[in-house]
């Protein structure tokens, strides 16, 4: 029987995420990509998941995703097997953090979306990875979700809670992972996770920066399938 597996994109980011890593599995799971274009909470966002997943499921999440994996776990966890973040904090963002995104805001809605910038791909991707067909495929992908998207995303980032006080009461098999390159979520970020919930265990993606599924996915598929079998 195939396990089911819930995957959560991050901002800006659609199926694609996923690609390379549900294709090394496609005899193992039943993948479902939830939508988190349409909603402008992290609440909202888990709730519509929910009501689209199976009964019962394991939980993949990368960068905003975890987020609203983290809510999945306050509203539902008798529904989830196992959860894995990736790239991600359950850490609020920073008064500085949160002033970048309302100025994005600002800008989209003077008419300046522009999705992925050249400037902006050094923080989300490994160095190796800059100027290549990958780093225009992360480009793409932002401009397919546009700019109504991206408003509703930032404004459901800016309102997250600060979700450290609930990873103890996490029991499910858990696996964080962050790309050992990653510059906007560092691995610090991801080993304070993994040493405050239980049975978590931590793997870094090797020559990745905050888009490990893209840039190394045969580390994480290896990942998915030892953390699925837990």
């Amino acid at each position: 029987m195939l396990t089911p597996v819930v995957f959560l994109p991050g901002l800006l980011c659609d199926a694609r995420l996923w690609r390379d890593v549900v294709q090394p599995l496609r005899d193992e799971i039943a993948p479902m990509v939830a939508d988190l274009t349409l909603d402008d909470s992290v609440a909202a966002m888990a709730s519509r998941t929910l009501a689209a997943a199976p009964p019962r499921f394991a939980l993949a999440s990368l960068s905003m995703g975890g987020y609203v994996a983290l809510e999945i776990m306050r509203q539902a966890p008798d529904r989830v097997t196992h959860l894995a973040l990736l790239d991600t904090s359950a850490r609020p963002d920073s008064d500085e953090r949160r002033e970048a995104r309302r100025k994005g805001i600002d800008n989209v809605k003077l008419g300046k979306f522009i999705g992925v910038s050249r400037s902006l791909l050094p923080s989300l991707l490994a160095k190796r990875n800059l100027n290549t067909p990958l780093s225009e495929e992360v480009q793409a992908m932002a401009e397919r979700l546009g700019q109504e998207a991206y408003i509703r995303q930032q404004m459901a980032i800016l309102g997250r809670i600060d979700s450290r006080l609930d990873l103890p009461k996490i029991t499910v098999p858990t696996l964080i992972g962050v790309g050992t390159e990653d510059a906007l979520t560092p691995p610090e970020l991801a080993e304070e996770m993994a040493a405050t919930i239980p049975h978590a265990d931590i793997v870094r993606f090797a020559k990745s920066g905050h888009l490990p599924t893209m840039e190394n996915p045969k580390a994480v598929a290896d990942a998915f399938r030892n953390w699925l079998a837990r």
